[in-house]
């Protein structure tokens, strides 16, 4: 069987860098935020919805909301959509104001 990760270099992963100085209380509530935001985008997408034909229950539906809210936290953490450098910017800015 061919190896077709060997042809996928990193920086093909994704176009955003992670974000630094993650311990700033500004840019983990900056992060938060677009995690949250994403996770609302994700839930809109469909991501999480039970299946027709294959899965679902009860015990999908509940966890379903877990599974978005971890994959938009990791998402953000990863650099997400650029959302938290800009509202990290932001509230920085009004910080010093």
């Amino acid at each position: 069987m061919p190896n077709i990760t060997a042809s996928i270099s990193p920086s093909m992963a994704t176009s955003h860098q992670p974000l630094p100085d993650q311990q700033d209380p500004l840019r983990k509530a900056a992060v938060q935020l677009e995690a949250t935001f994403l996770a609302e985008m994700l839930k809109s997408a469909g991501l999480g919805e039970s299946r027709e034909s294959f899965g679902g229950g009860s015990g999908e539906d509940q966890f379903s909301t877990f599974l978005v809210r971890a994959q938009a936290e990791q998402m953000a953490q990863a650099g997400g959509i650029g959302l938290a450098e800009s509202l990290y910017n932001s509230m920085k800015e009004a910080q010093n104001d």
